[in-house]
């Protein structure tokens, strides 16, 4: 998924690689969320505290999926710059190793009790993993198209 686009400036050529400004985007965005998510659930114990012990267990576990979906979002991203710039090819970062990684969803009916503060980061970190969700599957190689020559001879085997 390498979107470029040429344009001339003077003598140089300039690339404008919108894949790569697109992966920088995230990435800021990312790596913000994550420093509003950590600096939260940090200062947050007087609201956790303030909570119904079920309450207190969901806002636990939420603010441990966030930080998941967060990681998993910022390990792909890093793959991608290193694709970027040349460290890597796209052949290993399709490698399932260097896939996004699966983040646990969150219950929205389970949400209703946390502070709208907690809702707003748990919806906004689900929403920008299912954002690079879709740009790690759009990178997924096409499935080869069968071969005429291999379907003709399967169609002459069973006909024979």
């Amino acid at each position: 998924m390498q979107l470029c686009h040429s344009q001339q400036m003077g003598n140089e050529p300039a690339q404008i690689r919108l894949h790569g400004r697109l992966i920088d985007t995230l990435y800021t965005e990312a790596m913000l969320l994550a420093d509003e998510a950590r600096a939260y659930f940090e200062r947050a114990s007087a609201e956790r505290d303030a909570l119904q012990p079920i309450d207190r267990v969901v806002f636990s576990c939420e603010s441990l999926k966030v930080t998941t979906r967060l990681m998993h979002i910022l390990s792909w991203l890093l793959s991608q710059r290193a694709v970027e710039m040349g460290q890597i090819d796209r052949i290993e970062a399709r490698m399932s190793t260097r896939r996004i990684g699966e983040a646990a969803d969150s219950d929205p009916a389970t949400l209703a009790g946390l502070p709208a503060e907690a809702i707003a980061l748990i919806e906004a970190s689900r929403e920008l993993y299912a954002r690079v969700a879709r740009l790690d599957a759009a990178e997924e190689p096409a499935e080869p198209a069968p071969s005429p020559a291999l379907n003709l001879l399967s169609r002459l085997e069973s006909a024979f």
